[in-house]
Parts: structure tokens; C-alpha cells; sequence
């Protein structure tokens, strides 16, 4: 993940036969590395491969090497690849959001992120890079954070859940938005204060992950637990007995949430 070039030849393939290529990321900062994995192929006895059209082959397409007799001299398969460092797994005790069920909570979750790589320095790529895995990009939030030298530091964050099933009953009811932002200028710690609302339905106790990524390509991942506890009753019913062996009926309307 340097600017240097790395070669390896004289790698023989039989037909249909696999090659893996291992690549090593061991990152130094909380930055993004681009890299490009190039397979060159050529036919072992140096001939070329012959294509009726090989003059109307467009001499930008990269992925493959025209002959100046005619016909296809290589073939290039070209990856792109991109290293985001994250941050070291610790053991932080999770930020916890209880409400009762029924009701609404408004926390505020304070993080600290590391090692940020000031914004002037991000790299095009990381912002046109899929960051986020998700279906919905709405969820994403995009953020700013300058410090006293106007150096603009820019991020996105989102709330991950375990499977998509918590997903589905969690994206509803949880909201998740930055309210204060700070950088510190001689460490370079970046602190950012969310406010989270959670509107619980039913009780429930599921666990989710705060992932704030830097466009400079660092990840950053902060647990978060919610726990929705049993909600007040409703009413109470009170049934007044007629007699041995009768039967006591009260009446009560209850109201649909849904259609």
C-alpha cells in the first residue's frame, strides 16, 4: 500500500486452474490506501491471440494489449483496492439507552476518535467509495468538524444492527443525530456528541453499533445497547360477580394502532 510497484512473473496457469494473490494491509494512521492488483496474461509460447476485429480494438481499452501484427498480445484483469484502517476493538463498556415501553428517551452518547487525519489530506476516492454498507442511504449522516486552523474534517455515521431482523424493528424507533462537535489541536481527538431518541413500541433489549467513518478512511465502531422495559398498564378491569354459577360480563373498546 505504497507507491511502489511490486511484480510477480513466470506464474504458469493451466486452463480453468485458480490463482490467489494475498494482499497485506498493515496501516500506520487512520487513513485511506488505494492500491491496484493488475493480472497480465500471455500465452506461454509468446503468440498472439488472434481476433478477427483486433483493428477496431480501441487502443484506450485498458484490459487489453493489441499486437502491432494484429491480434491480442495480453490480457489485463485491473482491481481496485482500498485499505480503511479501523480502529483497535476495545473493551468499551456500552452506551446504554433504557426507556420504558410505550414512552420516549432522549440520550446523549459522547465519543472520542483517535488518530483523525486532518481533511485536507482525504483523498477523492473516499468519498465516491461505497463506506457504508446499507440499503438506505437516508440513515447516513454527513458531518463536519473544523478546528482553529480551518481545517474541515468530514465524516459520516450511522447505527448498525446484528441482523437485519433487529434492523427492521429498530430502524423505526431509534433516531440518531450529531448536536455538538469539537477537535482538540494538538492531539488531533476528535469529539463528537449525539443525541439519540429512542421510541420504543414494545419491551426489548438489542444491542447495535455507532460506526463513524472520516472520509480520510479511518472507521471508528462504539457499541450502543438499548432496553425497552415493560410498559404501565392500561387499565384495570374490574368484573362484579352476579351470583353462583352466572355469568358477569363488563364491556371495553379497544382501539387499533393499524388499518
Amino acid at each position: 500500500y505504497h507507491n511502489d510497484l511490486f511484480y510477480l512473473t513466470g506464474i504458469r496457469l493451466a486452463p480453468k486452474e485458480k490463482l490467489d494473490i494475498p494482499v497485506l494491509f498493515m496501516p500506520d494512521t487512520m487513513k485511506m490506501h488505494e492500491a491496484v492488483v493488475v493480472i497480465h496474461v500471455m500465452r506461454e509460447n509468446g503468440e498472439n491471440w488472434l481476433y478477427e476485429d483486433s483493428a477496431e480494438l480501441n487502443k484506450d481499452f485498458k484490459s487489453v494489449i493489441v499486437a502491432k501484427n494484429g491480434g491480442i498480445q495480453g490480457i489485463l484483469w485491473i482491481y481496485p483496492v482500498h485499505g480503511i484502517p479501523e480502529a483497535p476493538q476495545q473493551k468499551l463498556v456500552p452506551a446504554v439507552v433504557r426507556c420504558q415501553a410505550r414512552q420516549r428517551v432522549e440520550r446523549r452518547v459522547k465519543v472520542l476518535l483517535t488518530d483523525v487525519v486532518p481533511g485536507a489530506n482525504a483523498m477523492p476516492a473516499a468519498r465516491n467509495s461505497a463506506m457504508f454498507n446499507t440499503n438506505k442511504p437516508a440513515n447516513i449522516q454527513e458531518v463536519q468538524v473544523t478546528d482553529g486552523f480551518s481545517t474541515t474534517v468530514e465524516f459520516l455515521y450511522e447505527l448498525q444492527y446484528q441482523s437485519n431482523e433487529i434492523k427492521s424493528q429498530l430502524e423505526a424507533l431509534v433516531g440518531i443525530h450529531l448536536i455538538q462537535r469539537d477537535r482538540d489541536t494538538e492531539s488531533g481527538i476528535v469529539t463528537l456528541i449525539f443525541n439519540i431518541v429512542f421510541a420504543p413500541n414494545k419491551p426489548m433489549r438489542n444491542e447495535a453499533t455507532l460506526v463513524v467513518q472520516c472520509f480520510t478512511g479511518g472507521v471508528w465502531k462504539f457499541p450502543v445497547l438499548f432496553i425497552a422495559t415493560q410498559p404501565e398498564v392500561d387499565d384495570v378491569i374490574n368484573i362484579e360477580a352476579v351470583g353462583l354459577n352466572k355469568e358477569s360480563i363488563v364491556g371495553f373498546k379497544l382501539t387499533s394502532q393499524t388499518r
